[in-house]
């Protein structure tokens, strides 16, 4: 069946490609041109129809235009959160984009997973985050081991990150999230298949993407199998040339050590050990490897933290190489985690962790131009970091609630209640596991 003309005209909107002299391109042009001065007086065309238009444009055959329509969501999102378009239409968009993600081409995959996750941020804790990641985690499952992009890859594990952080209801699904990341660098290969060196922007997207979610959960809740030879593995890239891969790789192992995590990533358990027996033997054998890779890793951080350069071929990233890793260097020796402060519309945001940073860096990494916006209008960031932004005059009606709106906010059995009580379990969760890893980075050498 042919198209409405309501559906055709919503097409033109993000036709560029039409002949210039015709009237559909007119069209698309003279509506272009609004779309450019989004937010002057003279757009006739609010951000509620766009998102209308660029959805419809997703069904088109063509992939510029479905390019074209994606570009047009994620601006839109970032410029503003759009809770009612959510409310609305979650489903119809989600559907769509992974559709993008089983069926189209490197680019269209990119923007696609950037749209999931900015659906999943504007959503907040929920069931509609849920739905997200329910939805999203397995086409995206196999779409890394289908690919060997890097810039397809980065942007299907950032994704998943963002979905799993904010729409993961339980340590097993984080954990299930952070082992399919896991097999993108340590894949689980049959007897006929040849294992495919990943690069340098493949271990640091899946290493970056992997210590944000490792941020959300509770080292004493980990399984211990899954996760045994993951310390020796990101040691190793200590050594790596790329100054990336080195990074992300020290502040994994700041943040295992701040959690509280040794034993579980390295297989060892804390106890006494009988050595009398074959398992207590071997226990043994483990807990001295665990002391001199311990050891290892503090003098490898020692001489990153005054490397003289010559070793990464992006120079200008020399100082910060050496700022992060005096910091690693400092917290495993004496405790303290790094602080900072980021200026947000005349209000700061502090971070004194090593979770704390990650999560931070990685979400200002994923949202871009957008990352301001959405910490000031985002309630669900704002609980994240414990931000309270300037305070505004809210003069528009959609911030006038009747006194039986307000109770019903406050109610406990109300949708944004219950949201808030799973992000206040989350944040329990890492204060249990933030102060254990303090101790841990103090105690001596008998409590690893």
């Amino acid at each position: 069946m042919g198209k409405s003309k309501s559906q055709k005209k919503k097409t033109a909107v993000l036709d560029s490609d039409e002949d210039d002299n015709s009237s559909v391109s007119s069209t698309s042009t003279m509506r272009s041109d609004k779309m450019s001065v989004l937010g002057t007086e003279e757009v006739q065309i609010n951000k509620d129809s766009l998102l209308d238009l660029a959805l419809d444009a997703l069904y088109e055959k063509r992939p510029a235009i479905r390019e074209k329509a994606l570009s047009s969501i994620i601006d839109t999102f970032n410029s503003s959160l759009q809770h009612e378009f959510v409310e609305k239409k979650c489903t119809t968009l989600l559907h769509q984009c992974v559709n993008i993600v089983k069926r189209g081409a490197s680019k269209e995959i990119a923007l696609a997973t950037h749209a999931i996750g900015l659906l999943a941020l504007t959503a907040g804790i929920g069931d509609k985050a849920h739905e997200i990641f329910k939805e999203s985690v397995t086409p995206i499952s196999q779409a890394l081991k289908s690919s060997s992009e890097p810039t397809k890859i980065s942007s299907l594990l950032e994704c998943l990150a963002v979905i799993t952080f904010v729409g993961g209801n339980d340590t097993e699904e984080t954990e299930t999230s952070m082992q399919i990341m896991w097999q993108v660098v340590h894949p689980k290969l049959s007897s006929n298949v040849v294992a495919t060196k990943p690069s340098a922007a493949v271990i640091t997207a899946v290493v970056s993407a992997w210590s944000f979610l490792l941020t959300t959960m509770n080292g004493l809740k980990l399984n211990p199998k899954h996760w045994q030879e993951s310390i020796s593995y990101l040691s190793s890239l200590l050594d790596k040339d790329d100054r990336s891969v080195r990074i992300a790789a020290g502040e994994a192992l700041a943040l295992i050590f701040e959690i509280g995590s040794v034993e579980k990533f390295s297989g060892e358990v804390k106890g006494s050990i009988d050595v009398s027996t074959p398992e207590g033997s071997k226990n043994r054998e483990g807990f001295s490897h665990v002391q001199g890779l311990k050891g290892k890793i503090i003098n490898k951080v020692r001489d990153l933290s005054s490397e003289a350069g010559g070793k990464g071929s992006a120079k200008k990233d020399l100082n910060s190489q050496r700022n992060l890793f005096r910091d690693i260097l400092e917290f495993f020796e004496d405790g303290y985690s790094p602080e900072n402060t980021v200026k947000i519309g005349g209000e700061s945001l502090k971070t004194s962790s090593w979770y704390q940073m990650i999560q931070l860096n990685f979400l200002k990494h994923f949202l871009g131009g957008g990352f301001i916006k959405h910490m000031q209008e985002n309630e669900f960031l704002q609980d994240v970091f414990g931000f309270t932004p300037k305070k505004k005059h809210l003069l528009d009606d959609e911030y006038r609630i009747s006194s039986i709106d307000k109770r019903m906010y406050k109610s406990p059995n109300s949708v944004v209640s219950k949201a808030r009580t799973q992000l206040l379990n989350k944040q329990r969760m890492l204060s249990e596991g933030r102060n254990a890893g303090h101790y841990a980075a103090n105690a001596g050498d008998e409590d690893f």
